[in-house]
């Protein structure tokens, strides 16, 4: 069911994006880590009621109790979701809409492998690529947490939180391959692989402002990964995460399925 050999090349085509993403990610952990502290925090406490609707709506709150509260605050509301949901964007329709649109899909189809088997593999690269960049970003966590302030970071709520996080990017990256799947010009595949997570991103920013907008936040999928609920064990967080996993796992199913019936012209 997978190639792998088309996935061994398809991965070495993820590495330059991965090491960009990681590279910045270290960046912003490392730095927002670092400042978990009384006198810096009420530094960024006051960004906060200086501009309070435009830090609410990437999700920064003040006065965060604990180091993992500190790492939500000004990690999880923007920082942690728009970079790996770039990745999504940039590799999910470089994998299957870019051959079709540039023809070269006629070489892999050439090969002695199952139409279903290629769109499985490239599925599997994507998700093989979320999957690093969420783990690394958790072993970086840990690494600064343990050597800035050993022993304050709850690992096993910080685990559960990046499993949903997880769980949301892998659900971004299945709307990404099911739009490179269906449509055969990148242009449409971005349009809606990108326009669709940037747009419910979009109205979360709204969400977050509160008051009228608030109400935005029931049509957006990322009202479903509930940092905060996570970290507490809240039934309606666990329930969330459980949508997007199954969602995730509906859209790329259909986008196999897609893949394998389709006209590609070639």
């Amino acid at each position: 069911m997978m190639s792998m050999a088309l996935y061994k090349r398809e991965m070495k085509g993820s590495i330059k994006l991965l090491i960009i993403f990681s590279a910045i990610i270290t960046m912003y952990v490392s730095i927002i880590i670092s400042m978990y502290d009384p006198e810096l925090m009420k530094t960024l406490d006051s960004f906060v009621e200086i501009m309070p609707e435009l830090m609410a709506s990437v999700g920064m709150k003040a006065s965060a109790a604990t180091l993992l509260g500190f790492m939500v605050s000004y990690l999880y509301g923007f920082i942690l979701l728009i970079f790996p949901m770039l990745f999504c964007i940039l590799r999910g329709n470089a994998l299957i809409a870019k051959y079709v649109d540039k023809g070269s899909m006629a070489l892999l189809a050439a090969a002695p492998v199952k139409r279903r088997a290629i769109a499985f593999t490239q599925m599997i690269v994507l998700v093989s690529g979320i999957l690093l960049l969420v783990l690394y970003t958790t072993i970086l966590e840990l690494i600064c947490a343990a050597g800035g302030f050993p022993g304050e970071l709850d690992v096993k709520a910080l685990f559960a939180l990046n499993g949903g996080l997880l769980c949301l990017h892998l659900f971004i990256g299945s709307i990404c391959f099911l739009s490179s799947c269906i449509f055969s010009d990148t242009k449409y595949s971005i349009a809606f692989g990108a326009g669709i997570p940037i747009f419910m991103y979009v109205l979360q920013m709204l969400a977050n402002v509160g008051g009228k907008a608030e109400k935005a936040k029931y049509f957006t999928f990322f009202t479903l990964f509930h940092a905060d609920g996570i970290i507490a064990g809240e039934s309606k967080a666990v329930a969330g995460i459980f949508i997007l996993l199954t969602g995730a796992a509906v859209f790329y199913a259909s986008g196999l399925l897609i893949f394998d019936r389709k006209d590609l012209h070639i």
